[in-house]
């Protein structure tokens, strides 16, 4: 056997022994957001003449291409790759930056890839088992979506399922290169999700302005060639070799660049010191640890709802007398059983609105959970070593986390408010109200590093279940009991006809404010992590 790729297998059953939780969840998460379509686009579009109209509107309406991108037939199955393959691929893209950085470059980080390598284990084979980790659980979700939507037409879920792993892999590859680079792990993924998120935007540039998909920018994106498979509309399998050759050019440069480093070194380190600027306070250094991603989280929830804002009169047109879609659409916004075309526009924007604060619910577990990186990664003991208190240092980062949400919430109603053209100050109060629900998940995030750090990790899965309830539970006809689940269902839909009660939003701060006391006091009172 090759040496450089000594104790790869064991390597690899200890990432799949570690993954246990979070892999199932993020291939189910990638699996259902695709096989939850079908029932409800035929409850919806169940006639042929209804199937040719939405392809009618949607050649015409840019803004909703740049969002779900052309579709390309009028079957069930080609409607549910329409919907559902991009952002699927996209999702996992994300799950597959996890699983690459958290077993290359957080381990080494942690000190623990420099102990195993002590031991007879190869020189690529922390990479190598990496790599296989995101390939299991790529595979996997490709094998759920075929499975799922064979009843459909096997060579089109075949189609769909194998552009999905594909594009995750590509971006594993991505990952892996990024991993080699950078010089830690937050760096790593957050380069890996920069060009994921500018696959996104070119995929969406591209598809706004070509109806065909037939746009240069759109095949610059890996996520345009996802949509260009063409699954259940005359299947372009050639296109699987675009995703193959770009993977195979990653790898090479990954595996190149692991051979030229040293363990926990990289090809751009961080800058010396000293530090530019006043860090007088354990709020001052959270700040600067955390303010890059916030700036990013901001410019990307203000464009997002400027997009979203514009969508709004397209998607009312999309509708149309399509009951079906109305009722979703109305219910997910709040305001069912109500009529006219001025209540669909503010139920779609209350709609559009709390997506973005399920989203931002991901964006204050990323920042609560900086404290268990900031532990684990022994940064914190020398810290609180000095004249600095466990609740100064957690306060600091919980700060800017509980801060940083309702300030991209904020942008993101600007965003809305502009995009739309009417009322910015509806579309901010209808951001901002959802607000003590992100701030919900954010506590539990606290308490859970607080009190059972081992566990912390799990805050991920809260937020992708309210993230999943909110996403397709409506479009499920789901029972209200289980939509409760979620702490946004519970609180108003705005914009809306009717004044809102306060009793919601009182309560939700309310217990937010107890799990975060609930929190300090478990974390003032355990051991640090080792």
């Amino acid at each position: 056997m090759n040496t450089q790729l000594a104790g790869t297998g064991a390597l690899l059953r200890l990432a799949l022994r570690r993954d246990r939780v979070m892999a199932p969840v993020w291939i189910l998460v990638v699996a259902m957001l695709v096989l939850s379509l079908p029932g409800s686009l035929e409850s919806v579009y169940g006639t042929a003449a209804e199937r040719e109209r939405l392809l009618a509107t949607m050649t015409a309406n840019g803004s909703l291409r740049a969002l779900y991108g052309p579709v390309f037939g009028d079957s069930i199955g080609a409607l549910t790759a329409w919907r559902g393959g991009v952002f699927a691929g996209l999702l996992a893209g994300v799950m597959s930056l996890v699983i690459v950085v958290r077993h290359t470059r957080e381990e080494e980080e942690s000190g623990r890839q420099e102990l195993l390598s002590a031991a007879m284990v190869g020189r690529r084979a922390p990479l190598t088992a990496a790599l296989l980790a995101a390939l299991t659980a790529n595979a996997a979700a490709a094998l759920l979506v075929t499975a799922g939507l064979a009843g459909r037409g096997a060579a089109g879920a075949l189609a769909l399922g194998l552009g999905i792993g594909a594009t995750g892999m590509l971006f594993a590859a991505l990952a892996a290169t990024a991993a080699q680079l950078t010089e830690s792990a937050r760096l790593a993924k957050g380069l890996t999700g920069a060009f994921i998120g500018a696959a996104f935007v070119l995929r969406a540039a591209g598809d706004a302005g070509a109806p065909d998909g037939g746009s240069a920018l759109t095949w610059i994106s890996p996520l345009g060639w996802l949509e260009h498979v063409r699954a259940f509309a005359a299947e372009r399998w050639w296109v699987l070799a675009l995703f193959a050759a770009a993977s195979a050019a990653q790898l090479v440069a990954a595996y190149a660049l692991a051979a030229r480093r040293d363990v926990g070194m990289s090809f751009l380190p961080a800058r010396p010191g000293p530090a530019r600027g006043r860090l007088g306070s354990a709020g001052a250094l959270a700040w600067r640890l955390q303010r890059g991603a916030l700036l990013g989280w901001s410019l990307g929830f203000l464009a997002a709802g400027v997009v979203f804002g514009g969508m709004t009169d397209g998607a009312t047109e999309l509708v149309g007398d399509n009951a079906r879609t109305r009722e979703i659409i109305e219910r997910m916004g709040g305001q069912a059983g109500q009529a006219g075309q001025g209540v669909l526009a503010d139920a779609f924007l209350a709609t559009m609105a709390g997506m973005l604060a399920m989203v931002a619910a991901l964006y204050i577990v990323s920042a609560v959970l900086r404290l268990s990186a900031e532990e684990s990664g022994q940064r914190a003991e020398p810290l609180l070593a000095n004249a600095v208190g466990r609740l100064r240092w957690a306060g600091g980062h919980l700060a800017v986390a509980f801060g940083g949400s309702a300030l991209i919430l904020l942008l993101a109603g600007l965003g809305l408010g502009i995009g739309h053209g009417e009322d910015i100050g509806g579309a901010v109060a209808a951001t901002l109200g959802q607000l003590p629900a992100v701030w919900v998940i954010g506590a539990l995030a606290a308490l859970l590093h607080g009190a059972v750090p081992r566990f912390a990790v799990a805050a991920w899965a809260v937020a992708g279940a309210a993230l999943a309830l909110g996403w397709v539970g409506p479009a499920l006809n789901l029972p209200q009991a289980v939509l409760d689940l979620s702490p946004f269902a519970h609180l108003p839909k705005l914009p809306g006809g009717q004044d809102p009660s306060w009793a919601p939003f009182v309560a939700l701060t309310a217990l937010a404010a107890a799990l975060l006391a609930a929190a300090l006091t478990a974390l003032r009172r355990r051991d640090l992590a080792a």
